[in-house]
């Protein structure tokens, strides 16, 4: 990570690396999400791969135990490894949600930047 700050808006470009390609997606910038999150089927679709672990993940809705794989993503110009939990995203606007984990290694939210 360079040393100057990436500021992203509440949204983001990021491109997702798994073994069966790539892909770029429009995510979502969450400051009060613990860890990233990407939906199950995008997830499939990229070849992220078996599961490394299970962590429990609270929310408004309750508790529950979800898997985490590993992907690589490039947000404003910078490529990431990250760990990303799984999640049935399928109702949901953003198939990734980019949470504490990615966003404490340099990132400022600014909340009027548009997507670039």
């Amino acid at each position: 990570m360079t040393a100057q700050k990436i500021v992203v808006g509440l949204t983001a470009r990021v491109v997702l690396f798994g073994k069966k390609g790539k892909k770029e997606v429009i995510a979502r910038i969450d400051t009060g999400a613990t860890k990233s999150s990407i939906d199950q089927k995008l997830a499939d679709e990229l070849g992220l791969g078996l599961e490394l672990r299970k962590v429990l993940i609270k929310s408004a809705s309750g508790s529950l135990h979800r898997g985490v794989v590993l992907a690589e993503a490039v947000i404003g110009g910078e490529l990431i490894p990250a760990e990303f939990t799984l999640a049935d995203r399928s109702h949901m606007k953003y198939k990734v949600l980019i949470g504490q984990n990615i966003l404490k290694r340099g990132f400022l939210i600014d909340p009027g930047k548009g997507l670039e």
